[in-house]
């Protein structure tokens, strides 16, 4: 039985970065590339994730299996001068590479910045997926995300337009609304 994992990561030990870049790499090739089309070089891929754990408002979940980062999840707050929107956050970079599908690490990623984001207060998570991407679509609605936009030319694939879809999760019950008497 495999073991699974997640964590926040704020730094890199050992094989980990290497680990990332090779479950991005596969992740892309496989069609699930947050803004990659096909796995940039190895140089930039290591710059990309050494950045995301300097910059404040990123938090790194990474997903292992049997030990090894698999996939990850990213959980981004806005600049802090950014008073209307401070109760929001962002979901990006949420994959696991083919090799490791079928565990629940994609779940366990998105849960884990979820709980991160209800612990700092945040209010509502936004994601965007493309149209292609049914699986996370899937995992998203089976979370609680709802749909609430689409963006016919969000991305370009081989020239042509595909569609992103907006969603967003409110992690906290609403009052009911009192009716004047």
């Amino acid at each position: 039985m495999s073991k699974i994992g997640v964590e926040r990561l704020t730094a890199f030990q050992g094989s980990d970065l290497h680990d990332l870049c090779d479950a991005a790499e596969a992740a892309i090739e496989a069609g699930g590339g947050f803004g990659w089309l096909k796995p940039p070089p190895r140089a930039v891929m290591e710059a990309f994730w050494r950045g995301a754990l300097l910059i404040p408002e990123r938090m790194l979940f990474v997903g292992r299996l049997d030990g090894a980062i698999a996939g990850s999840a990213q959980l981004v707050r806005g600049p802090r001068n950014n008073e209307a929107q401070a109760h929001a956050a962002q979901l990006t970079t949420n994959f696991v590479a083919p090799w490791a599908r079928g565990h629940g690490l994609a779940k366990a990623l998105a849960e884990a910045a979820e709980s991160a984001a209800r612990a700092a207060g945040v209010k509502v998570i936004n994601l965007d997926v493309r149209e292609t991407q049914d699986a996370a679509i899937q995992l998203y609605r089976s979370l609680g995300y709802r749909h609430w936009g689409t963006h016919p030319d969000y991305a370009r694939v081989a020239g042509k337009p595909v569609a992103g879809f907006f969603f967003c999760k409110e992690l906290e019950a609403k009052e009911p609304e009192e009716k004047p008497a």
